[in-house]
């Protein structure tokens, strides 16, 4: 893969117009029709996704592994949630349309939420780019849907209404890809989706309600740094919550020298600021379902003054989606991870960084060893901001999808080409027709892998 700033210096002269790269994406219909998108079946030769989640597992760290598997267990959309590594390999066999985008690689429902913005305002988008990486851009729908169709089950709503979100979505998602193709590139690249104005167009007025509510209570409560911290007023330390939230005296050293070798690589700019804090206290955090097994901890940073500011430092690993066709150029996966951040983001976070421990990964490595990784670095997010649009979802599924929907397609359309995208989509539901039907039958396949995965579990296969 070539790096995007490369290809813009260079090939110039490519530049297609609005018209043209809309005409180019209406004929791609003819190699993959939209209704091709609708295909799924599990090949004779499809690999076993007990054996791709041991695989994995391998890279992780080993005493938190039964703690992901156990949050897997829960369900099948918690087991599609933690399952990334098999969905991506099944969607490399599926029809490609031939548009690649910047891909979030695991776009489920429970992976968007709402932050506050450098003003303060709360804004809705993707949150997690672990996974992330050039993909095909239905990958992302595909994904998406088959995990509202899970959820709608989970909430017990029937057939027809749960095929009837990932449709929904779908609209969403070419609607708004239509209204984008029309902007300019500039437009496209400030376009950020306003969580409040957001729920004003909730067209259910109970859950409207509810979101305004839920938004409003957890703005005031995120001041309060999420109640990790303790201090005496000059003396700032983080409170243990085992077995989740806890100190590791062993990895301590790992963690220190990483974060000062991310303060010591930042821009100028950034590095004047963070030359204001010291690092304090750090603690190790269990986070997500897919991401459980990961290095993962949190550096509280203070100023003389006892003022606090909480980073967190996150393993990155190889993506899903990565395979001989679709390659990172990035040797260090942190980079890709914040790289990708900042491409689907309207809004990033500015201590966005990578960084990596001092020692290479060898065979007689300790458990929870930070030796060899490679990490990025952010601000702690409020995970109960973030959640507000999945707890309204609970509730007003259908709201839900449709700004989800409308939010994809805004990531997508900053690295992709909307013009294309959009003649490709078509005026019609076909394309949204095909993605419900793909999402329905690979929900039926994820329960299948469900069962097979909670077996072997229970079997001791994976431990």
């Amino acid at each position: 893969m070539k790096n995007d700033s490369r290809e813009i210096a260079t090939h110039k002269s490519i530049l297609l117009t609005r018209k043209e790269s809309h005409c180019q994406g209406a004929k791609l219909r003819k190699q993959t029709p939209r209704g091709a998108h609708a295909e799924w079946s599990a090949s004779d030769v499809r690999q076993n996704p007990v054996n791709l989640l041991f695989e994995q597992g391998k890279g992780r760290i080993s005493s938190l592994l039964p703690v992901r598997y156990q949050r897997m267990k829960v369900s099948p959309f918690t087991f599609l949630r933690g399952s990334a590594v098999v969905m991506a390999k099944d969607l490399a066999s599926t029809p490609a349309s031939g548009i690649d985008v910047q891909s979030c690689g695991d776009c489920h429902l429970a992976n968007f939420g709402s932050y506050s913005s450098p003003e303060g305002v709360p804004v809705f988008d993707i949150n997690d780019f672990d996974e992330t990486l050039k993909a095909p851009f239905e990958w992302d729908v595909k994904r998406l849907g088959t995990s509202l169709v899970l959820a709608g089950q989970e909430g017990g709503l029937s057939s027809k209404a749960t095929k009837d979100l990932a449709t929904s979505m779908s609209l969403s998602y070419c609607e708004q890809m239509t209204r984008l193709a029309a902007m300019t590139p500039l437009q496209i690249w400030s376009e950020r989706i306003d969580l409040t104005a957001a729920i004003v167009g909730f067209e259910d007025p109970k859950v409207r309600t509810r979101a305004e509510k839920l938004l409003s209570e957890r703005i005031e409560a995120a001041k309060g740094h999420f109640g990790l911290i303790a201090s005496d007023g000059k003396n700032p330390e983080f409170k243990e919550k085992p077995p989740l939230v806890m100190r590791l005296p062993e990895q301590e050293e790992t963690i220190r020298l990483a974060f000062s070798r991310y303060v010591e690589t930042q821009p100028l700019e950034r590095a004047i600021l963070l030359r204001r804090y010291t690092l304090k206290d750090v603690i190790f955090k269990v986070v997500g379902i897919g991401s459980v097994g990961t290095f993962c901890a949190i550096g509280l940073f203070s100023t003389a003054d006892g003022e606090t500011m909480l980073l967190q430092i996150k393993e990155a690993q190889m993506s899903v989606l990565q395979t001989d066709t679709l390659t990172s150029p990035f040797a260090n996966q942190g980079e890709r991870v914040v790289t990708g951040q900042r491409i689907m983001q309207a809004v990033s976070d500015t201590f966005l960084g990578w960084t990596h421990s001092n020692a290479s990964i060898s065979s007689d490595t300790p458990d929870l060893s930070g030796s060899g990784r490679q990490f990025y670095v952010r601000r702690v997010k409020d995970s109960r901001l973030a959640a507000v649009g999945s707890d309204v979802a609970q509730d007003g599924l259908a709201d839900y999808a449709k700004l989800c929907g409308r939010t994809l397609a805004r990531a997508h359309a900053r690295s992709g080409n909307a013009s294309m995208i959009s003649g490709y989509l078509g005026k019609g539901a076909s394309f949204a027709s095909a993605i419900s039907d793909f999402s329905e039958t690979y929900a039926d396949q994820t329960h299948k892998d469900w069962k097979t995965f909670c077996s072997a579990v229970e079997n001791g296969e994976l431990n």
